[in-house]
């Protein structure tokens, strides 16, 4: 009896995380298509062993942003992209040797450092996510 309740209680959380979950993503992307305004953000990356950088590059949702991908950029290595809404600036330095890379990364809005990390070896894998400027 117990088992059966105790299965029954589960099936019901999970449904109602799922329908929250999917309430959540919904709102989210009634507000990124309400807020149309756009902004413009420059990605900047430098260091060293760094085989690649993926970035938000303003296409997509919010929840869904187009990512481009740099292969094996020339250090350091600068991007203007213009982001709509709540959509979150983000750059993402990717080195397959994580023992020799070293790593900084920088996302400026109107001249303003909003994003900085640096770091060697794993800790250089993280990159730059930031909030949108126009959230808050």
């Amino acid at each position: 009896m117990n088992r059966t309740i105790r299965a029954a209680v589960c099936a019901v959380a999970v449904a109602g995380l799922t329908l929250g979950l999917s309430a959540c993503s919904e709102a989210v992307d009634a507000v990124d298509k309400a807020t149309n305004a756009t902004y413009e953000v420059t990605y900047e990356v430098s260091g060293k062993g760094v085989d690649s950088i993926d970035f938000h590059s303003g296409g997509g949702s919010a929840t869904n942003p187009t990512i481009e991908t740099v292969q094996k950029p020339a250090l350091p290595w600068t991007k203007t992209v213009t982001l709509r809404g709540i959509m979150p600036p983000a750059v993402m330095p990717l080195a397959a040797d994580l023992t020799g890379s070293e790593v900084s990364c920088k996302i400026t809005y109107k001249g303003k450092v909003i994003k900085e990390e640096s770091g060697e070896g794993l800790a250089a894998a993280a990159g730059c996510i930031a909030v949108s400027p126009i959230v808050g």
